[in-house]
């Protein structure tokens, strides 16, 4: 005689796809950065390979090479062929040194402030609403008092500008401006990349004394003595030089919204009638649920921090509240965009 259940286990229905991809989400970034340690990818730029010759030039066994592997093609960094393993054109792009877009530094620090990243620091940055990376110090006070840390951070950060600098000037005509400050300026990777397709315009870094030897190294590489220089000052406290054009690349994320005020202020207030203000940045969409780059750049500016990221409306609402007009959103290169406005 046959028995009916007395219950039923109500299927789901979601696909678990998703979560299991963000369980392991972050192992393709942990492989990356194993990949880019030993190597690999300069030795793979010279010609395909196989995966006996990758394991001898980068001293592992076949097994671990076979899983490492397996994972960079799965993310499009490389590809095989006929049994020989190659780049792809994403990685050629940022993983080369050679490359104008070069990540290694990028890539470097997240190598070093690994630890930093761990479920116990976010968890303690989220409870306590307090920076947790160097050791809840201010992070650009450090960078002020220990000069390995300001030259660290700002390669790191050339990398993740240099891309989105070569693409923003486009976007947006500059023909009648002549003079751009470069405000908080860093490696002056946006300087540059303005200067290179705006041949009209000269520019200004304004960093650190630190940070500002850095960005004479980069201006000269790039042969921009003429056009480019740098002023160290203090933005905070110290008056604006002279310029028509102030621009803040990735800036505003590392402040509160009272001092992006204040900046914005002051900005208006030192700009000329006609003067305009660029805020490049990685925005959230208006209602803050997305996009993720925009949410887990967030997280990064908790533990880091005391900003965040803001919303396209949110930095034109500071605009217009300090006077500027004809304010416009417009979108860059990935996931940056720039926010303009103009002083009437």
């Amino acid at each position: 005689m046959s028995q009916t259940a007395s219950f039923t286990i109500e299927k789901p229905k979601t696909n678990v796809q998703l979560l299991w991809n963000i369980i392991y989400g972050d192992i393709p970034k942990k492989v990356l950065l194993v990949t880019h340690n030993l190597k690999l990818f300069p030795f793979l730029a010279s010609q395909p390979r196989t995966l006996a010759e990758i394991c001898h030039a980068i001293s592992i066994e076949q097994r671990p090479a076979e899983t490492l592997l397996a994972v960079l093609a799965s993310i499009e960094l490389v590809q095989l062929k006929d049994g020989f393993y190659s780049l792809t054109s994403l990685a050629e792009d940022y993983l080369l040194e050679s490359s104008p877009a070069y990540f290694g530094h990028v890539l470097n620090m997240f190598i070093a402030q690994d630890h930093m990243f761990s479920f116990e620091n976010l968890q303690k940055t989220i409870l306590s609403n307090s920076p947790q990376i160097y050791g809840h110090g201010e992070l650009f006070k450090s960078h002020q008092e220990q000069a390995d840390l300001a030259r660290t951070f700002t390669y790191s950060m050339h990398s993740a500008s240099m891309v989105s600098a070569l693409v923003w000037p486009d976007v947006i005509d500059l023909s009648g401006h002549k003079l751009l400050l470069d405000i908080g300026g860093g490696s002056g990777a946006h300087a540059i990349g303005a200067t290179l397709r705006w041949s009209n315009l000269q520019a200004n870094i304004l960093d650190l004394p630190l940070v500002c030897e850095v960005a004479q190294e980069f201006v000269t590489r790039y042969g921009l003595q003429n056009r480019i220089k740098t002023h160290t000052s203090d933005m905070w406290n110290d008056p604006f030089p002279e310029a028509d054009l102030h621009f803040y690349g990735n800036i505003y994320h590392d402040w509160s919204p009272e001092k992006c005020r204040f900046l914005t202020r002051k900005s208006f207030e030192s700009l000329e009638s006609g003067g305009r203000i660029i805020i490049h940045e990685v925005l959230y969409n208006d209602l803050k649920t997305g996009p993720f780059m925009a949410a887990a750049t967030d997280v990064g500016m908790l533990l880091w921090t005391e900003g965040q990221q803001y919303s396209g409306d949110e930095l034109s609402v500071m605009l217009m509240e300090a006077g500027f007009t004809d304010v416009e959103v417009k979108s860059n290169f990935g996931y940056c965009s720039i926010v303009t406005g103009r002083k009437p």
